[in-house]
């Protein structure tokens, strides 16, 4: 999807940056709002399941004298 038509010519997205001093301005707020300052219910959990391989099924001492 284009943005806008083609008789605007060769208009870019952006015409504006922030300068130097408005760059990070909001820093310290991001600190505080970002991922790890909450309860992190899911990620906790992901990031557990990573380090082993995303490894599924049952351990294989609790599948009984059976299968082993």
């Amino acid at each position: 999807m284009t943005k806008g038509t083609s008789s605007f010519g060769k208009r870019h997205n952006k015409s504006h940056t922030l300068c130097r001093r408005c760059d990070n301005w909001s820093e310290k707020a991001k600190r505080r709002k970002t991922t790890g300052t909450g309860r992190m219910r899911h990620l906790k959990e992901v990031h557990r399941r990573f380090k082993n391989g995303f490894q599924t099924g049952t351990p294989k001492g609790a599948r009984g004298p059976e299968s082993q």
